[in-house]
This record gives structure tokens, C-alpha cells and sequence, in this order.
């Protein structure tokens, strides 16, 4: 309807009053919003007609259109929301029309024409007047003051496609529809799945939901928080830490209020930290939120040779003081003990942070970024001299310092290699990634980045490039629970069940007693390999200490292994090979000597606790002494960490039994008592600081304002031809042939099954 029609249109006596029928009428018109309200009027088929509709009274607008519509539905047409004419003075709706979803016709661009062919829509309308139109009254009801039931087009009989109309299927605008989509998009499901979900789930006189349509809710949600993302963030750590009190989150912030870099571990990942922290592999990806924000997660290795999380970063870029800054408040969050081992890759801006944050810590480089280099830097090498890939391989592959420094001046000299050259770059950073070098370092197993980019991979499914910040610690919070039910899956596993001993030896039934079910099968791997594979030569005995040389006979005796066995105070035994120093799991070489020694059992210090079901997480395990902290320098944050979790212990221990309850409430009412004396003895001034030290940091803080990102992040990022590894979130996905299992391709466009169907057929 025109404004002008509806100024010239005769206005019926149900409208109120103080509308003058002289006042020019504005008619405006709305976008195509759905009610979702859901308000059932229920009405006999049979009694419905023209004279029964005209004169209906509702309370709101949204009544009238409800009633509508259900009568649509069993009338076979959908409907759709016209106009609403306002009064001039108020500007407060006074009519509302509702069309037959047929009105009207389609605009056509001004810009179309033949010689401009694009893909549009098929036309849908018709020119249909069929219509309700409702009129507001003294009292604040709608009225219906015309209605039109004649329409120029087929009616949809069929229940099943009428309710395709877009007026009845409106599951997904409703509260509950939306709702369900919502917790499904939180939870970490894509539009195609929330759709399969949603169907299944609903009743089947509902119309199904669409890719699309959950897409859309999901869209609209995130709207919500569309300029407070940040702030949604920031309230997230702040409702965790009610029920997480050893949370710690940081944030800098720029002078604006921008968030510039973001650390966060909760309680179990700095508690994970003080049992695994004997090697971290450190690495950045990309894409996994909308502001383009680099992740940099701290990854570990638990006791069943899994990958756990210490804690996770969102960086404004990739800038060495932006490294400092995210080292120092790592470290400052693990109580101030130092990783004994990083892996990261060869980044110089990273690894400068390390040597200042880290000094006593081992960087380790990623060995898979190094033979990636390799290919690229060493290819002329290989073209020009016939014998420089075995001696580059001879050379790498060295087992001693000696052997590694002799085997390079060789290379120096034999093939000319400059000062300058990558190769030489790589010498000199030979502590980072040489073997030798690195042989009395433990590392879990672990030489590359992998470990992390496991973690990353993880995350895929929970995160993308379109995750908003307050979505992404959300979804971080999820992931991690997923990877924790893992880990208590096997703790399961350990408990409820026993290993299948391949001997009757004491060593393997003690390996098999202590070690979880994962550790226990790579310890009887080797195992196997010392009692059936094996042999040896003496090289040296004397009372205390013998030399063995140990390979396998097909093998070459010098690939053989240098084994030593001490006797003097307890075994002890090393080997060449530093599997025991690097894994922490005894060696086959060194289990074969052991075995021709007449060992009883496996000794107890070559067990260590990480790889035994002791260092689970449970809020029963072992209190922690004083005498395992340095009290030396007064109170630290472990110290007092540590205290609170043998209290929490001590509750949980207790809580079975009123008795012992009492007995703890008995004794904590004690110390108080204590603590309240020592309190009074001490000078009113040294009390004044005491009091103020736990609120300074709050209570004094500034008043600050926090604003979501400008724009994405600009990093440094990689080159185009960069050697890291790119994870599942950032790697395109490739094609794979089902037929050929070529990539590039799928079966349906395969050349090589067109071909074998074609000469089938001939």
C-alpha cells in the first residue's frame, strides 16, 4: 500500500479517536520479520468464515498474525507480515496488514537486461489480494476491520508442503528452535550438523531446518556480542575463577583499551605443569579466530604419552618482546620454575625470547623443519657430488661429539661448503638440533613440533577463522575437557586391567606392575627385542663395572651400542644409544644386559613417577611436603599453591566421615587461634602492610576500559613457500580420488575410472 492510498483510504469507525481522518497517514514499511513468539489460538475449521473473522478482537498484533496464519496453514497458503501505517503525531502503529505470502510482484533491477544475464530467483507472485487488516482501538486492542479471502492462485492442499510455506516453517525463528541451534553451535557443531541434529530431534508436523537456517541463527547470536567480544572474554576468566581459584589469566592492553596479547591456564594445567614440565613444545598457528589473532599453545606429554595443555595465548603479533612478554608470564604462572626442555621451530625472534626467559632451559629445534630445509638447501650439493647425501646423512646421524666435529671438517673441506651457506648456518646452531648435542636431554620422545601441531589439529572442530574471542576460550574450555576425558579414559584402562607378560622374568612383571598400559607397551617392545634379537661382545670387565658392545647379528657392529653396567652400590647401567636419557624408558641394549647379569627386577630408580599412574590427577594423591620447597626466601606463590592443594586434599580425604571432619574443623580452630596471637604480637605497622598486600592489586587497580581489536591482527607471518607444518585449521582441505586415491580430484571426475569403464564396455 502507498502512503498516499493510505492517506485517501476511508477509515472505518473502529479507529480511536484522537487519530484526525484530515492528518496526512505514513505508511512504512517493515522489514520481513517472522513472530516467534508462538501463540497457539485455537479455532473450529468449520465455524471460520468472513462474517466470524471481521470484528475479531486480539491483544496484540502478534495474536492476530498467529491466528492468521494458523488459519492459512489449514487453508493451504502462507502469509507474510505488509504494512504498518503509523499515526503522524505519535508515530505509534495504529493498523497493521497481513498478506496472502502471493501479494504483490517482484521488483525487477533497473541494472537487468537481457545482455546482463545473472542467476535470480523464480518469480513466486502473483498479484494476490487475499489479506487481514487490524486496527488499533481506545483500549489497546487490534481489531479486524477487512479481511479478503479471494486468491488468483492454486491452494497447497498437501499438509507436508504447506508447511514449506515460509510462514509455517518457522522452527528456526522460534524461542525453542533458535535455543537448540544455539547450544549446538556452542558446543562445537558445524550448520551441517546442527541441522541433522535438529531434525532428528523435532516433532514431524514441523517442516525440516536447513544448513542455512542454522547458519543464519548462529550469525544472528554472534551479533549480539558483535563490540564486545572482548569484554565477553574477559567476563568468561572472571566466572571461572568462582570456581577455579588457581586460575591465572593476563591480559596487555594497549593505552586505548585493545587487547594486545592474552595467557590463560586454569588450575589442572599449572598442577599438570609441576609433574610434566621436563619438556613444553612451544609453536604459533593461525586461524583460528575472526581478529586473526596467532595461537600459541604450551603443549606437554602426560603419563600415558599424551598430549596435554599448560596453558594458551592469543599475540597480537610474533615480535620478540611480544615472545618476552608471553615467556615471563608463563613462567611467572608455573610458580617460577623453568621448562628443562622447549621445542620450538627455528623462528630467531622466538628464540631470542627463550635465551633471555629461559636461559637454563634446552631449546630444542623441530628436526621436521630441518630435513624440510634440507630438501630445499642442499639440492645443488647433492647434484654436484655423488656421495654428498650419504656423508650429510653420516654426519647428521652421528652418535658422538667427536665423531659429529671430524665428520664436519671433512664435509668443510671435501665440497667447498661457504661460510655464509644455510648448511653452515645449521653448524653453527648445531646445539639446537644435533644429536650428540642433545643426548642428556630428556624430550618424551618427541624431535619435532608435531606434538603441538596434534593440539592444533585437535582444536579443529571447535575453532575457525570466524570464532569470536569470547567464543574461542569457550570452545578452548571444551576442547581441553574432551582431551581430559581421554586421559581419565586411560587412567581407567591402567587400573582395570593387567598386561600380558611376554616372559616370566621379574624385570618385565615389575615394568608391567608399575608402568600405565601405553608406557608398559613401548617398555615390552623393547624388552622383546633384548630377550629374542640380540647379542654381544665384551669389550671390558672388572669387579664393579663391565663394557658390552650390543646389536643385532644381521646388523653392521658399528651400528653396535656401548653398554656399561655398574654394580658397585645399586645398578646402574648406560648406553650409547641415550634412549634411557631422552625417553626416559630403558633401552633393549641396556634390558639385554641387564637380563645376562641376572638382574632380579627392574630397579626402582629407573621408574620415574611421570610414567606411572602416580602422576594422575586426583584430589587424593600424595601431600606435598616442605621439605620438597625452598623456603629460603620466604613464601612463595608454590609454596602457598601447594599448601592450599594438601588442604584440599585433606578435605576431600575426610569429607566420608563426620568424625574426621571434626577432627580437621577441630585442629583448623586451633591453628587460627594461633595464627590471631601471632597477629596481635606483631607491630600495628607491619599488620597495616599485611592487610594491604592481598587487596593493593585489586582494590587500587585503575578503572579500565576494554574495546574488541580494530581490525585482524597483521603478523609477520610465514612465506608463501614456509616449512612450518600447518595444521588441519589452516591447510586447505585436498581432494582425494576414492577410486585412484590420487589427490586433486574426486571419483566422479577421475580420468583413470572413466578409462577403465570405457575398455569394460568394449
Amino acid at each position: 500500500m502507498s502512503e498516499a492510498e493510505a492517506s485517501n483510504q476511508a477509515i472505518e469507525p473502529y479507529i480511536t479517536e484522537d487519530i484526525d481522518t484530515n492528518d496526512y497517514m505514513e505508511a512504512t514499511y517493515e522489514h520481513e520479520k517472522i513472530n516467534s513468539i508462538g501463540v497457539n489460538i485455537e479455532f473450529d475449521e468449520d465455524d471460520i468464515n468472513d462474517e466470524t473473522i471481521l470484528g475479531k478482537i486480539f491483544d496484540t498484533p502478534d495474536d492476530a498474525y498467529t491466528f492468521y496464519n494458523d488459519y492459512s496453514f489449514l487453508h493451504g497458503f502462507g502469509i507474510r507480515r505488509d504494512d504498518t501505517i503509523k499515526n503522524p503525531k505519535t508515530n505509534e502503529p495504529f493498523r497493521k496488514i497481513y498478506v496472502c505470502n502471493k501479494e504483490g510482484f517482484k521488483r525487477m533491477d533497473k541494472n537487468d537486461s537481457s545482455e546482463n544475464e545473472k542467476k535470480c530467483r523464480r518469480d513466486v507472485r502473483t498479484g494476490c489480494q487475499a489479506k487481514i487488516r487490524i486496527t488499533r482501538q481506545e483500549d489497546g486492542k487490534w481489531l479486524v476491520d477487512s479481511f479478503n479471502d479471494i486468491h488468483n492462485h492454486d491452494l497447497t492442499m498437501t499438509p507436508t508442503k504447506v508447511m514449506k510455506h515460509r510462514s509455517h516453517s518457522n522452527f528456526h525463528r522460534s524461542i525453542e528452535g533458535k535455543s537448540l541451534m544455539v547450544q549446538f553451535g556452542e558446543a562445537g557443531l558445524r550448520p551441517s550438523q546442527i541441522k541433522k541434529a535438529v531434525n532428528t530431534m523435532k516433532t514431524s508436523n514441523v517442516a525440516d531446518v536447513t544448513s542455512k537456517q542454522c547458519a543464519d541463527v548462529l550469525s544472528e547470536h554472534r551479533k549480539q556480542h558483535r563490540g564486545k567480544e572482548f569484554y565477553g572474554l574477559i567476563k568468561h576468566f572472571q566466572d571461572k575463577t568462582l570456581v577455579d581459584s588457581d586460575q591465572y589469566f593476563v591480559v596487555d592492553l594497549s593505552d586505548d583499551g585493545y587487547p594486545r596479547n592474552i595467557f590463560w591456564a586454569d588450575g589442572r594445567s599449572r598442577d599438570a605443569y609441576t609433574k610434566f614440565r621436563d619438556v613444553v613444545v612451544f609453536d604459533v598457528i593461525y586461524m583460528t579466530n575472526k581478529f586473526k589473532m596467532p595461537f600459541a599453545p604450551f603443549t606437554g606429554v602426560n603419563h600415558h604419552g599424551q598430549s596435554i595443555l599448560f596453558g594458551g595465548a592469543l599475540l597480537e603479533n610474533e615480535k620478540e618482546e611480544t615472545f618476552e612478554w608471553l615467556f615471563e608470564h608463563f613462567l611467572k604462572c608455573m610458580f617460577g620454575k623453568y621448562p628443562q626442555a622447549i621445542i620450538t621451530d627455528q623462528d630467531k625472534a622466538m628464540g631470542n625470547a627463550i635465551k633471555k626467559v629461559f636461559p637454563n632451559t634446552r631449546h630444542r629445534f623441530c628436526s621436521w623443519h630441518i630435513m624440510k630445509h634440507e630438501t630445499e638447501h642442499l639440492r645443488s650439493y647433492v647434484s654436484r657430488y655423488s656421495d654428498f647425501q650419504e656423508t650429510h646423512k653420516q654426519w647428521v646421524n652421528s652418535d658422538t661429539i667427536e665423531q659429529f666435529e671430524a665428520t664436519w671438517e671433512v664435509m668443510r673441506t671435501k665440497y667447498e661448503l661457504e661460510s655464509n651457506c644455510w648448511i653452515s648456518d645449521m653448524y653453527n646452531q648445531r646445539i639446537h638440533w644435533a644429536k650428540p648435542f642433545l643426548n642428556d636431554t630428556f624430550f618424551a620422545g618427541m624431535t619435532t613440533t608435531g606434538r603441538s601441531e596434534s593440539i592444533n589439529s585437535f582444536f579443529d572442530g571447535f575453532v575457525n577463522s570466524r570464532t569470536m574471542l569470547n567464543e574461542f576460550v569457550v570452545q578452548y574450555d571444551k576442547a581441553i575437557e574432551s582431551r581430559r576425558a581421554a586421559e581419565e579414559d586411560e587412567d581407567f584402562k591402567t587400573m582395570n586391567s593387567r598386561p600380558v607378560l611376554s616372559s616370566v622374568h621379574p624385570i618385565e612383571a615389575k615394568a608391567g606392575q608399575c608402568y600405565t598400559r601405553k608406557m608398559f607397551y613401548t617398555f615390552k617392545k623393547e624388552w622383546t627385542e633384548a630377550i629374542t634379537n640380540l647379542t654381544h661382545e665384551t669389550i671390558g670387565k672388572t669387579t664393579v663395572e663391565s663394557t658390552y658392545r650390543v646389536g643385532q647379528l644381521d646388523v653392521d657392529k658399528k651400528y653396535w651400542r656401548i653398554v656399561t653396567f655398574h654394580s658397585l652400590d645399586h645398578v646402574n647401567v648406560t648406553c650409547s644409544c641415550a634412549k634411557y636419557e631422552t625417553n626416559e624408558i630403558l633401552c633393549k641394549h641396556s634390558l639385554y644386559v641387564m637380563k645376562k647379569k641376572h638382574v632380579k627386577e627392574l630397579p626402582s630408580h629407573y621408574i620415574l613417577p611421570r610414567r606411572t599412574l602416580n602422576a594422575r590427577y586426583k584430589l587424593g594423591s600424595a601431600s606435598i611436603g616442605l621439605g620438597e620447597m625452598n623456603t629460603e626466601n620466604g613464601v612463595s606463590a608454590y609454596i602457598l599453591w601447594c599448601v592450599r592443594s594438601n588442604f584440599t586434599k585433606l578435605i576431600e580425604q575426610a569429607r566420608d566421615s563426620p568424625l574426621e571432619i571434626q577432627k580437621v574443623n577441630t585442629l583448623l580452630i586451633s591453628l587460627l587461634d594461633d595464627q590471631t596471637n601471632r597477629k596481635k604480637s606483631m607491630s600495628l605497622e607491619n599488620a597495616s602492610q599485611g592487610s594491604c598486600m592481598g587487596v593493593s592489586q585489586i582494590d587500587m587497580m585503575p578503572q579500565l576500559f576494554v574495546r574488541d581489536p580494530v581490525g585482524p591482527t597483521t603478523t609477520k607471518g610465514r612465506p608463501k613457500l614456509a616449512s612450518r607444518i600447518k595444521s588441519s585449521l589452516e591447510a586447505p582441505k585436498k581432494r582425494t580420488c576414492s577410486y585412484c586415491q590420487g589427490l586433486g580430484h574426486y571419483a566422479t571426475s577421475c580420468l583413470k575410472r572413466k578409462a577403465d569403464e570405457s575398455l569394460q564396455e568394449t
